[in-house]
């Protein structure tokens, strides 16, 4: 067995605050040393089984997870007693749950591994299969659990972390072997028990993984996985980084509902406006297409969108820094700046996306897909506010349509009606996505992964509903939305009569109806969300029952814009 030798803690914290962890990091220390040994014990009673030892490590178990459960009461009081605690404590106290939750579901894997043995036909048959390793893997990263918090070690949080892939490694090694010598039809009982036990080995690494992070969280104040972190070492490489993690502060500023990682990496001691990047890293394929991008909006319009920093793609994931723009997004500059500057900025804006659209206007008709789209979301809507699904009904003579039957004749009116030339389009044209910045009088453009060419139509009924769907019922603030979408919609009304786009209202009323409808599924404000879902089945309703053949003449009250 490897010593995990007891330190005393380092003191990063002023002593009235190391006082308040000494019943935790005690019991913490006893924990940890309680879970070596039942590793220590398992590896014993592979080597030699004996009801003895097998008894030892069932008894222990109910103390590990007594132990465990102290740790997690005193936890839990010190985040949520009288006493304020500052960031860094509740931080650590964090992390010593989650490693002590962890070391305790190792112990019950011990456990589980001494009970499968009872089903081996013969005690020494699992010694034809190398588990010393895999224990000793174990051991070693456990013993350096202990050294790793008190140190605040960057390096041994990270061994502890990829034991889980040195675990998976050894665990696919005999896996195979086992699986060969199945296809014998020998010993089928044995070789399956032993699989068992070398299953259950092998989720200890997914336990060590979560110990590791959980350390890497105490060390970096911020909660980020392993492949995250190591996209983040490989991206700062790329962009010519040539200094270590410890010289950067790194902190999380969005949850993305990709589900990529967006944070803030900036060089510690340096102004911000030289060194503050923003971090990005998950699904490979949406990172591919911001980078693809970024690349093209800097052909076309150079300086609209961040600087690429740096680029780095792994086995399932890729990451990229990107310029930190500096200024607000446009929707904080609507619902807090003064009147004259929001007024610049939209003019500023609306001046941009103009000429965007008139350099990049290619004369190619294109069909229209707003309903399909609303079509591929309707169940995460559904899921949210299934109250708002109408019913089909008849009045006398009036029909009714259900929202299913609402969307299927729009969808098959969609079919008849075409965009008569594409632009180059931001692709999510939220009014957050646009950034104002007002010392340098510019707007730029953010989060460009969905940008191709398309209907204009598509950029600006998206940027109409997202000022729309703000959740500010303030009077005030209203009306300052309520300005900013009627400036807007006049801009891009007068876009579309200076090219001749007869279907223009057509196509916009297809359009806002399925970013009203869609955007009910991130609504959790019931009567707001119903508003959003009236205005979609308005559009709707005024979409089937035009003359099909003379859509130049489309139109709808411009009230349903407006709060």
């Amino acid at each position: 067995m490897i010593p995990i030798e007891r330190k005393a803690m380092k003191s990063i914290y002023p002593p009235d605050i190391v006082s308040k962890f000494d019943e935790i990091r005690e019991n913490f220390t006893f924990l940890t040393l309680e879970v070596s040994g039942q590793v220590q014990a398992t590896f014993d009673l592979l080597n030699e089984p004996g009801e003895r030892i097998f008894s030892h490590i069932c008894s222990r178990d109910d103390y590990i997870d007594n132990l465990k459960s102290t740790i997690e009461n005193a936890c839990f009081s010190r985040i949520h007693g009288k006493d304020s605690l500052a960031t860094k404590e509740i931080n650590t106290i964090r992390s010593i749950h989650i490693i002590c939750v962890n070391l305790e579901r190792i112990a019950d894997f011990c456990v589980n591994v001494a009970r499968q043995l009872e089903y081996l036909s013969s005690s020494t048959f699992i010694h034809r299969f190398d588990y010393r390793s895999m224990i000793q893997e174990i051991q070693r990263n456990i013993s350096r659990i202990i050294p790793a918090f008190d140190e605040r070690s960057l390096s041994a949080a990270l061994e502890i972390c990829r034991s889980e892939f040195i675990l998976d490694t050894l665990y696919k090694t005999e896996f195979d072997r086992i699986m060969n010598d199945l296809d014998s039809g020998k010993s089928s009982r044995d070789l399956v028990t032993t699989l068992f036990v070398f299953r259950y080995l092998e989720r200890i690494g997914d336990s060590l993984l979560n110990i590791g992070e959980a350390l890497l969280f105490v060390v970096l104040g911020e909660k980020i996985k392993i492949h995250q972190f190591e996209a983040l070492q490989q991206t700062l490489s790329a962009s010519g980084y040539d200094g270590t993690l410890s010289e950067i502060d790194f902190k999380s500023i969005w949850g993305s509902r990709s589900g990529c990682r967006i944070s803030l990496v900036a060089q510690k001691n340096q102004s911000p406006d030289k060194s503050q990047g923003i971090f990005k890293e998950g699904n490979p394929e949406k990172i591919k297409k911001e980078k693809a991008s970024l690349e093209q909006w800097e052909t076309v319009y150079p300086g609209l969108t961040p600087r690429i920093f740096g680029y780095h793609e792994g086995r399932n994931t890729a990451s990229l820094l990107v310029e930190f723009l500096s200024g607000c997004t446009l929707d904080e500059v609507v619902l807090a700046a003064s009147e004259d500057i929001i007024q610049n900025a939209m003019f500023l804006m609306e001046d941009v996306m103009i000429d965007i659209w008139e350099h990049t206007l290619t004369r190619n008709p294109v069909p229209v897909t707003y309903i399909q789209q609303l079509m591929s979301r309707m169940q995460d809507s559904q899921r949210l506010h299934p109250e708002l699904q109408r019913c089909g009904k008849r009045i006398g003579t009036v029909e009714i349509p259900s929202t299913q039957e609402l969307i299927r004749k729009c969808a098959e009116v969609e079919t008849r009606i075409q965009a008569p030339f594409t632009v180059l389009c931001h692709g999510d044209f939220n009014v957050n996505n646009l950034v104002y910045d007002h010392i340098s009088q510019r707007i730029r453009y953010i989060d460009v992964y969905r940008s191709h060419h398309d209907d204009y139509v598509m950029d600006a009924a998206v940027f109409l509903v997202s000022n729309f769907r703000l959740p500010v019922f303030d009077s005030v603030l209203r009306d300052r939305l309520n300005a900013v979408i009627y400036a807007f919609l006049n801009r891009v009304k007068q876009f579309a009569s200076d090219h001749g786009d007869m279907t223009f209202h057509a196509r916009m009323g297809l359009a806002l109806s399925r970013n009203f409808y869609t955007s009910i599924r991130f609504e959790h404000h019931h009567d707001f969300a119903g508003e959003m879902a009236l205005r979609s089945y308005y559009l709707m309703e005024k979409i089937i029952h035009h003359p099909h053949a003379d859509w130049n003449t489309f139109s709808f009250s411009e009230d349903i814009l407006f709060y």
